[in-house]
């Protein structure tokens, strides 16, 4: 049962100052500071991205480089807006040399994002990327596979649809995956407007069921 937004809100918050004084991997002894995410924090829609990058590690805000101008100009384009939605990462803290996450950084991260999943309440989450992909779907299967299909899993205590994306990263590194992307997120506003109407619970084993395809603070609390 959703819990009221108020104390939702109050308790993200919380989160945040319990996340940016944490020391749980030896990352915290190399970022700037602890990149949580921000945006509305009653969204329909969340992005998970990979980790902070170090325009981000510096800010302290997620997708704050090129690569966040693509994912704003992609939302623009299908009528939405970055403060309409909720952008973070699978880690908090930036790897050193933007390295790949470690599965123990991974692990000791998830709490946080399974935590941010109930609170925020979306209905749809966007992954970004192999390995946002590959930990929220339980799937071996990259992003070149996965990319625009809709899936049906529990998260954070909650059933929600994943909806895979490139990396806008790697979208700016090769044109043919921006054209990709672009077509994938043009669907995006369709299945939103399927999931008006909280889904249904995923069976309680095997693979999740797939769908078919669809026709500058943190938090944006603390201002």
């Amino acid at each position: 049962m959703s819990h009221p937004a108020a104390a939702r809100r109050e308790d993200l918050v919380a989160l945040y100052r319990e996340a940016r004084g944490c020391t749980a991997c030896p990352l915290s002894a190399s970022r700037t500071q602890v990149v949580f995410g921000n945006g509305d924090a009653d969204a329909d829609l969340i992005f998970v991205g990979e980790a902070p990058g170090f325009h981000e590690d510096r800010q302290g805000v997620p997708f704050v480089g090129r690569a966040g101008q693509l994912l704003n100009e992609l939302l623009m384009e299908n009528g939405m807006s970055r403060e309409s939605v909720f952008v973070l990462n699978v880690l908090k803290c930036r790897p050193p040399e933007n390295r790949d996450p470690q599965p123990d950084e991974i692990a000791t991260c998830r709490p946080y994002l399974d935590a941010q999943v109930e609170l925020i309440e979306p209905r749809v989450i966007c992954t970004l990327g192999n390995f946002a992909t590959k930990l929220l779907t339980r799937s071996s299967a990259g992003i070149t596979r996965a990319h625009g299909q809709p899936q049906l899993h529990s998260i954070g205590g909650r059933s929600v649809r994943i909806y895979p994306l490139f990396h806008p990263a790697a979208a700016l590194r090769t044109p043919r995956v921006k054209e990709q992307l672009r077509e994938d997120f043009s669907r995006l506003p369709g299945l939103l407007a399927q999931a008006c109407e909280p889904p249904p619970d995923p069976p309680a084993t095997g693979p999740a069921e797939q769908e078919s395809r669809p026709a500058a603070d943190q938090l944006g609390l603390f201002g």
